[in-house]
Protein backbone atom coordinates (compact mmCIF):
# COMPACT_ATOMS: atom_id res chain seq x y z
CA UNK A 1 0.00 0.00 0.00
CA UNK A 2 1.42 3.37 -1.00
CA UNK A 3 1.45 6.09 1.63
CA UNK A 4 -0.17 9.27 0.26
CA UNK A 5 -0.35 12.75 1.74
CA UNK A 6 -3.78 13.29 3.31
CA UNK A 7 -4.41 9.61 4.06
CA UNK A 8 -5.72 8.75 7.52
CA UNK A 9 -4.30 5.54 8.93
CA UNK A 10 -3.97 3.66 12.17
CA UNK A 11 -0.56 2.90 13.58
CA UNK A 12 1.24 1.69 16.64
CA UNK A 13 3.64 3.86 18.66
CA UNK A 14 7.05 2.18 18.54
CA UNK A 15 9.30 4.86 19.98
CA UNK A 16 9.13 8.10 21.93
CA UNK A 17 11.70 10.90 21.87
CA UNK A 18 11.79 14.43 23.29
CA UNK A 19 10.78 15.80 19.85
CA UNK A 20 7.97 13.38 18.95
CA UNK A 21 6.92 9.77 18.53
CA UNK A 22 7.61 7.14 15.89
CA UNK A 23 4.52 5.31 14.61
CA UNK A 24 4.63 2.00 12.73
CA UNK A 25 2.13 2.02 9.88
CA UNK A 26 0.99 -0.99 7.85
CA UNK A 27 3.72 -2.87 5.98
CA UNK A 28 6.53 -2.01 8.40
CA UNK A 29 6.65 1.63 7.30
CA UNK A 30 7.48 4.05 10.12
CA UNK A 31 6.60 7.75 10.33
CA UNK A 32 7.23 10.51 12.84
CA UNK A 33 4.60 12.50 14.71
CA UNK A 34 6.35 15.72 15.69
CA UNK A 35 5.62 17.03 19.20
CA UNK A 36 3.74 19.98 17.68
CA UNK A 37 1.36 17.58 15.88
CA UNK A 38 0.35 15.48 18.90
CA UNK A 39 -2.37 17.67 20.42
CA UNK A 40 -4.11 21.02 19.92
CA UNK A 41 -2.80 22.30 23.24
CA UNK A 42 0.82 22.76 24.34
CA UNK A 43 2.72 19.49 24.73
CA UNK A 44 5.62 19.78 27.15
CA UNK A 45 6.46 16.09 27.29
CA UNK A 46 5.43 13.50 24.69
CA UNK A 47 5.20 10.83 27.41
CA UNK A 48 2.30 12.73 28.98
CA UNK A 49 0.20 12.02 25.86
CA UNK A 50 1.53 8.78 24.34
CA UNK A 51 2.95 5.44 25.46
CA UNK A 52 4.77 2.77 23.50
CA UNK A 53 2.36 0.24 21.91
CA UNK A 54 -0.52 2.78 21.87
CA UNK A 55 -2.65 2.47 18.74
CA UNK A 56 -3.27 5.91 17.28
CA UNK A 57 -5.07 7.38 14.28
CA UNK A 58 -2.74 9.56 12.22
CA UNK A 59 -2.89 11.66 9.09
CA UNK A 60 -0.01 11.70 6.61
CA UNK A 61 1.03 15.35 6.24
CA UNK A 62 4.17 14.92 4.13
CA UNK A 63 6.38 12.32 2.46
CA UNK A 64 9.96 13.37 1.73
CA UNK A 65 11.98 12.19 -1.27
CA UNK A 66 14.26 10.24 1.06
CA UNK A 67 11.29 8.28 2.44
CA UNK A 68 10.68 10.15 5.67
CA UNK A 69 6.98 10.32 6.54
CA UNK A 70 5.52 13.17 8.58
CA UNK A 71 2.40 12.32 10.56
CA UNK A 72 -0.13 14.25 12.64
CA UNK A 73 -2.45 13.01 15.35
CA UNK A 74 -4.26 16.32 15.85
CA UNK A 75 -5.10 16.66 12.14
CA UNK A 76 -6.46 13.10 12.05
CA UNK A 77 -9.27 13.96 14.45
CA UNK A 78 -12.56 14.57 12.66
CA UNK A 79 -14.04 17.83 13.91
CA UNK A 80 -17.41 19.37 13.15
CA UNK A 81 -17.33 22.11 10.54
CA UNK A 82 -16.60 25.53 12.01
CA UNK A 83 -14.84 24.07 15.06
CA UNK A 84 -11.67 25.93 15.93
CA UNK A 85 -8.87 24.57 18.07
CA UNK A 86 -8.33 26.29 21.43
CA UNK A 87 -6.31 29.49 21.17
CA UNK A 88 -2.58 29.24 21.76
CA UNK A 89 -1.74 30.05 25.33
CA UNK A 90 -0.06 33.36 26.02
CA UNK A 91 3.62 33.24 26.71
CA UNK A 92 4.95 34.89 29.80
CA UNK A 93 8.29 35.52 31.34
CA UNK A 94 11.04 37.75 30.08
CA UNK A 95 10.03 39.92 27.21
CA UNK A 96 8.40 42.72 29.06
CA UNK A 97 4.98 43.03 27.45
CA UNK A 98 3.21 40.02 28.81
CA UNK A 99 1.56 38.16 25.95
CA UNK A 100 0.82 41.39 24.13
CA UNK A 101 3.43 41.05 21.44
CA UNK A 102 2.34 37.55 20.44
CA UNK A 103 -1.34 38.38 20.03
CA UNK A 104 -1.34 41.63 18.10
CA UNK A 105 -4.31 42.29 15.89
CA UNK A 106 -3.42 42.15 12.24
CA UNK A 107 -3.80 45.04 9.87
CA UNK A 108 -2.68 47.70 12.34
CA UNK A 109 0.25 49.97 11.81
CA UNK A 110 2.42 47.80 14.00
CA UNK A 111 5.78 49.33 14.54
CA UNK A 112 7.65 46.09 14.94
CA UNK A 113 9.07 47.56 18.11
CA UNK A 114 10.97 50.41 16.45
CA UNK A 115 10.37 54.13 16.52
CA UNK A 116 9.87 55.09 12.93
CA UNK A 117 10.22 58.57 11.60
CA UNK A 118 7.87 60.43 9.28
CA UNK A 119 6.37 58.23 6.60
CA UNK A 120 7.71 55.08 8.26
CA UNK A 121 4.42 53.97 9.77
CA UNK A 122 4.30 52.61 13.26
CA UNK A 123 3.47 55.41 15.62
CA UNK A 124 4.28 53.31 18.67
CA UNK A 125 7.24 53.12 20.99
CA UNK A 126 8.83 49.81 21.97
CA UNK A 127 6.23 49.15 24.65
CA UNK A 128 3.34 49.47 22.19
CA UNK A 129 2.31 52.88 23.53
CA UNK A 130 1.59 55.74 21.13
CA UNK A 131 4.73 57.63 20.21
CA UNK A 132 4.57 61.34 20.92
CA UNK A 133 7.26 63.31 19.08
CA UNK A 134 6.75 66.41 21.21
CA UNK A 135 7.90 64.61 24.34
CA UNK A 136 11.28 63.55 22.91
CA UNK A 137 14.14 64.39 25.22
CA UNK A 138 12.07 64.82 28.35
CA UNK A 139 10.42 62.30 30.52
CA UNK A 140 6.61 62.28 30.79
CA UNK A 141 4.82 62.72 34.10
CA UNK A 142 7.87 63.66 36.16
CA UNK A 143 9.73 60.42 35.52
CA UNK A 144 13.51 60.79 35.10
CA UNK A 145 14.63 60.83 31.49
CA UNK A 146 17.16 58.41 30.06
CA UNK A 147 19.90 61.00 30.30
CA UNK A 148 19.08 61.58 33.99
CA UNK A 149 19.25 57.84 34.65
CA UNK A 150 22.59 57.51 32.86
CA UNK A 151 24.15 60.45 34.73
CA UNK A 152 22.90 59.05 38.07
CA UNK A 153 24.32 55.63 37.18
CA UNK A 154 27.71 57.14 36.27
CA UNK A 155 27.84 59.12 39.50
CA UNK A 156 26.97 56.07 41.63
CA UNK A 157 29.46 53.84 39.86
CA UNK A 158 32.27 56.42 40.20
CA UNK A 159 31.56 56.67 43.93
CA UNK A 160 31.68 52.90 44.30
CA UNK A 161 34.91 52.58 42.34
CA UNK A 162 36.62 55.30 44.40
CA UNK A 163 35.45 53.59 47.59
CA UNK A 164 36.85 50.27 46.41
CA UNK A 165 40.16 51.87 45.46
CA UNK A 166 40.50 53.46 48.92
CA UNK A 167 39.86 50.14 50.65
CA UNK A 168 42.23 48.10 48.50
CA UNK A 169 45.24 50.44 48.13
CA UNK A 170 46.78 49.45 51.45
CA UNK A 171 46.19 45.74 50.85
CA UNK A 172 48.32 45.35 47.73
CA UNK A 173 51.27 43.04 47.78
CA UNK A 174 51.99 39.36 47.48
CA UNK A 175 51.50 36.66 50.05
CA UNK A 176 53.76 36.81 53.02
CA UNK A 177 55.01 40.30 52.23
CA UNK A 178 55.86 42.22 55.38
CA UNK A 179 54.57 45.71 55.78
CA UNK A 180 56.78 48.28 57.40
Amino acid sequence: MAIEVGAKLEGKVTGITHFGAFVDLSGGVTGLVHISEIADNYVKDVKDHLKIDDVVKVKVINVDKDGKIGLSIKQAIDRPEGHQPPPARERSGSGGGGGERFNRPSGGGGGGGFNRGPGGGGGQDRGGRPFNKSSQGRAPFGKPSFEDKVSRFLKDSEERISSLKKNTEGKRGGRGAKRV
